[in-house]
């Protein structure tokens, strides 16, 4: 078995419907990963607006699956929940019609025999829609992030654990993450803290692109330009930075700021920082665009914290690509992030939810050169060592051989 092909299906609520869309690049870069190994993947997302019926990405062989009439298609895309914290009243009663639908889709890429196992990416929804609909093959369920603090609510528990019952190899980015649904109720010897993984080609660092960016944003060439990427939502921690940086700007008056992202919570952080020509909001940016947003910067940060519902991310794949385009970046020591955020290797760990720790790390890269560009040159180092999307996919299917052997009753 280890030497053959695997016929894999996820089944996910998010995948890239087009060229730069942010919406689950990570499914799609595993999937393509697996399929540069030899191993077949078949991505079934649910139809949304404007995408089509099916296509092959890269040898990915992709289906989407119609669960409600176009205007009540909210499902997944980052559409599901307001600020990652509440599910939206809409999401919530079309669930039930996307959990069938969901179903139905797994069952008949399972009949028709082309399928040796099935990854439900999010333990909610898709593991509650695939378990039971596998047939002989076996169920592996990702864990993300925001799956887990809705996996844990009263309601859901029941229905998760009965899931699981029918699991046979859980996988997920971080190890909170892994540790919280086994205490729902799966066996932790069958799960498998596999980190996210980083296309090292495509960031990398890159003097020619550096000031592209720089010039859209009205930032001087010689200024130093601390980034951050993400949605503007509480689990993100920009709550954390946004106070801090009128000090740190005054402290430092090269420095420019660039925080790029939509969500929520964006309109507030613009409104606190109104008065600070030295951030820019880009907005959000496309994933092919990010590349050469982060060749223009010096520094990264990403202050995650959990939520008031302990929501939390997972591994955020933008600290990966920093990492890969040779920035040094400042982090919180939550979830999967230690994983890649090494103190003094590849950058500098704070404090869950502390401002004036976060601010102090920043200032002690921003007065030192030196050490932003040896722990930049760590975390390149790092993400080409042990992190590519190959390494990270060869990993994902050692635990589908294990989950293919362990025969865990699906019936």
């Amino acid at each position: 078995m280890a030497e053959s092909r695997l016929r894999i299906v996820f089944l996910t609520q998010t995948y890239p419907r087009h060229a730069g869309d942010t919406s689950g690049p990570f499914i799609r870069d595993l999937a393509r990963a697996l399929v540069r190994g030899g191993d077949g993947v078949t991505v079934l997302a649910p139809h949304a607006r404007g995408v089509a019926a099916g296509w092959d990405d890269d040898g990915v062989t992709v289906r989407t699956f119609r669960y409600a009439p176009a205007a009540l298609e909210v499902i997944g895309y980052s559409r599901s929940l307001d600020a990652d914290e509440t599910i939206r009243p809409l999401a919530g009663l079309v669930t039930p019609l996307y959990l069938l639908a969901a179903r139905r889709a797994v069952a008949r890429v399972c009949r028709r025999g082309d399928c040796d196992l099935v990854q439900a990416h999010w333990v909610v929804p898709n593991a509650l829609a695939a378990a039971g609909a596998t047939g002989a093959a076996p169920l592996a369920v990702g864990l993300h992030g925001s799956d887990v603090f809705v996996a844990e609510r009263r309601g859901v528990r029941r229905l998760t654990a009965a899931a699981l019952a029918r699991t046979a190899v859980l996988t997920g980015c971080s190890p909170e993450l892994v540790e919280r649904v086994c205490a729902l109720g799966f066996p932790s010897a069958r799960a498998h803290v596999i980190p996210y993984g980083v296309d090292s080609r495509k960031f990398a660092p890159g003097a020619p692109q550096r000031c592209d960016w720089r010039e859209r944003l009205g930032i001087p060439a010689t200024a130093t330009v601390l980034l951050s990427v993400g949605r503007m939502a509480t689990k993100k921690g920009y709550q954390v930075l946004v106070p801090e940086l009128p000090g740190l700007l005054a402290r430092h008056p090269g420095l420019h700021v660039v925080l790029a992202g939509a969500g929520d919570r964006l309109p507030a952080f613009r409104s606190a920082l109104a008065g600070e020509p030295r951030v820019h909001f880009p907005g959000a940016v496309g994933h092919d665009d990010l590349p050469d947003l982060f060749r223009a910067a010096d520094l990264f940060t990403l202050p995650a914290v959990h939520d008031s519902r302990r929501n939390v991310d997972g591994l955020p794949n933008v600290i990966l690509e920093a990492m890969a385009s040779a920035l040094p970046v400042v982090a919180t020591a939550v979830s999967g992030i230690p994983q890649a955020v090494r103190p003094e290797e590849t950058g500098l760990l704070v404090a869950e939810g502390d401002g004036p720790g976060l601010a102090a790390a920043l200032d002690r890269l921003l007065a030192a050169p030196e050490l932003r560009q040896r722990l930049g040159t760590g975390g390149r180092s790092l993400t080409e060592r042990e992190l590519t999307w190959d390494q990270v996919a060869a990993r994902y299917r050692a635990a589908y051989l294990e989950g293919l052997a362990g025969g865990v009753s699906r019936a």
